[in-house]
């Protein structure tokens, strides 16, 4: 529903997403279309993930991923980052595009809250540089309660991506 709908397109540093010991100084055309796997009400993009279609279709711009690898390319940007939102939900395009964006030299970047199965971590690890998830808490509880979700296969994705070497913070 989502692939190539972009409702998000800017250029940011590096340091916001935040990673200030990955490629220091940089910018990276960030990207994002709507959608959450968590139902966090205090998320600031909880507005773009809560209205998932506009008229049946889902909202956004038409933005397929070599656009998006050329804009950032023109942009000067040395990343792309897939954030604002979670990746996860717009897989498919994100890893489209990190495929394209790494044989044009540029690196890929995931902010995520991590809640991914290690199916899909293998699937992208070729292409994905370095990652920013978001830990909200280490209690099963709280993540239950807050996120309505569970704490175990985020605590899993960190350790897959320490083990397959993937830059994280």
């Amino acid at each position: 529903m989502v692939y190539a709908k972009l409702i998000a397109a800017n250029i940011d540093p590096i340091e916001k997403k935040p990673l200030y010991h990955f490629l220091p100084g940089s910018t990276s055309y960030s990207i994002a279309t709507i959608g959450c796997n968590f139902k966090c009400g205090f998320a600031k993009m909880a507005d773009f993930t809560a209205s998932v279609k506009e008229n049946g279709a889902a909202k956004g711009q038409e933005v397929m991923p070599e656009q998006v690898v050329a804009e950032a390319k023109r942009k000067g940007c040395l990343s792309i980052s897939y954030t604002y939102t979670e990746p996860t939900i717009f897989f498919e395009y994100a890893y489209d595009t990190a495929r394209l964006a790494k044989q044009a030299g540029l690196y890929n970047v995931f902010v995520t809250n991590g809640y991914m199965t290690r199916q899909a971590l293998e699937t992208v690890r070729p292409y994905l540089d370095a990652a920013n998830v978001d830990l909200k808490s280490f209690s099963d509880n709280s993540y239950k309660k807050i996120c309505k979700a569970h704490l175990q296969p985020v605590l899993d994705t960190i350790s897959a991506m320490k083990e397959f070497g993937i830059c994280w913070k």
